[in-house]
């Protein structure tokens, strides 16, 4: 327990900060397993669509300061690259 009383207002705030981070990762992780099941599942039109979502996800996590913005780039990229791998399949 803390001893002062701005110790005792830090932790509130870091718990509060915690609980919002921890939203947001889930968040995004949620949404980047659904891209990565449409992928499997081999259906381009969802995983177009869901990968749509995932990328709005990420955005908005990075602005909100949740994750790094280089973060947040490499995980779009390569999500965009997963999908991508279908139509290569479709043209092959």
């Amino acid at each position: 327990m803390p001893n002062k009383k701005s110790a005792a207002k830090r932790m509130r705030t870091s718990e509060k900060n915690r609980l919002y981070n921890k939203y947001w990762t889930s968040r995004c992780k949620t949404s980047i397993k659904k891209v990565l099941d449409a992928v499997n599942e081999k259906d381009t039109v969802l995983a177009e669509k869901r990968l749509q979502e995932a990328q709005s996800t990420i955005d908005k996590a990075v602005v909100k300061g949740v994750i790094h913005r280089n973060t947040g780039a490499r995980r779009k990229s390569r999500l965009t690259l997963k999908v991508k791998t279908l139509y290569g399949e479709d043209k092959a």
